[in-house]
């Protein structure tokens, strides 16, 4: 199946026309471009200090995003503040955008807590582990923004990996049925582990949507403009009633699946460089400099952030507290339960225990 894969801003930098999504990004001028740019280079920034921190026993994992910028800070940005996320576990660039705080980014992966921040805080669900299942969530929040008449919308982020799990297959049958509001975005980086796109999918995945009855388009994910478009085009559909939208952003993972991982035991370093030379903070940065934008007091600006995020991520990672052991039945349950409050008690009793004996050979 032959499907177009569109964009707006080359590899070398140029901005060329496409009729399907320039009149989507009318607004977006060089200063709009610029701040694009920076959100970028600020959440790379993010991601190198965590994976430091990772490295340096500070965090027990990290799932890093390097690569995958574009796709998220252009998606990230189309969405209202009434729109509601529901990401897998790589999304640090778009809780960046939904103003998800910096040490709330780390604090799960730190293990001082089951999730990272209050989903409705900022309207975005806890990262997703399990792969796939945040499409069963989204579908199901789109069908409740259905039911109160409300033109919001839901998007689920995920892998081109989980596009072979049941859980998104199934969330697909249930938006297409009741045409609910949802935006299905793919992150193709063409790594599902150590497991190659080309493995499980001999065609483009957004070929996958036409099964559903689900619209799709197929966009460079590492072109900020183009996502951007994209993800307004699949918006301006799901407010107007005209049900859920795939997008497949084309990307790549340019660092390992997880700090646990090893990629150069399953990844050519050739595939590697050939897509170092697609970097979508590169392009943007090209096309910036093309157009006069990019001067000294812009990149000092931009630096300037990009250590100030980093910093800040530092310390509020180094400034969590540890949880204490009872911290274990907290928000278990919204409201009480006589289950939970056995166990807590049991509980009590077995850590007083050890309390005990410990009095008992000081005697």
């Amino acid at each position: 199946m032959d499907i177009e894969l569109l964009s707006l801003i080359t590899e070398e930098g140029r901005r060329v026309p496409n009729e399907i999504l320039d009149p989507w990004v009318t607004d977006v001028d060089t200063g709009q471009l610029a701040d694009l740019y920076q959100d970028m280079v600020v959440i790379r920034r993010i991601d190198a200090e965590a994976t430091a921190l990772q490295r340096q026993g500070e965090l027990a994992l990290w799932p890093p995003l390097l690569g995958q910028e574009a796709a998220q800070i252009g998606s990230g940005r189309a969405l209202r503040a009434d729109d509601f996320v529901f990401s897998s576990y790589r999304e640090h660039g778009v809780a960046y955008c939904r103003g998800v705080g910096l040490d709330d980014l780390v604090r799960v992966w730190r293990g001082n807590t089951f999730s990272g921040w209050n989903p409705f805080a900022v309207n975005m669900a806890v990262p997703q582990v399990i792969i796939g299942a945040q499409t069963l969530h989204a579908t199901g929040y789109a069908l409740g923004i259905q039911h109160d008449g409300a033109d919001a919308a839901a998007i689920a982020y995920f892998g081109d990996g989980a596009t072979s799990q049941g859980d998104v297959n199934e969330a697909m049958v249930f938006a297409a049925s009741f045409q609910a509001p949802v935006i299905f975005f793919c992150q193709n980086n063409h790594w599902a582990i150590s497991e190659p796109v080309g493995l499980q999918a001999h065609a483009p995945l957004a070929g996958r949507a036409a099964g559903f009855g689900i619209p799709a388009l197929r966009v460079d994910g590492n072109d900020v403009l183009a996502v951007l478009a994209a993800t307004r085009i699949a918006l301006d559909r799901a407010r107007a009633g005209g049900g859920p939208s795939y997008i497949e952003a084309v990307t790549y993972r340019m660092g390992p699946h997880t700090t646990a991982d090893d990629p150069t035991r399953y990844r050519d370093a050739n595939e590697l460089e050939d897509w170092a030379a697609k970097d979508p903070i590169d392009r943007v940065a090209a096309l910036l400099e093309s157009e006069g934008m990019l001067t000294p007091e812009l990149q000092a600006e931009v630096a300037a952030a990009a250590d100030a995020a980093a910093q800040g991520l530092r310390a509020g990672c180094l400034g969590l507290h540890d949880p204490v052991p009872m911290d274990v039945f907290t928000h278990v349950y919204a409201a009480p339960h006589s289950e939970l409050d056995r166990q807590r008690a049991s509980y009590e009793g077995y850590l007083a225990s050890f309390e005990a004996v410990g009095s008992e050979g000081n005697s």
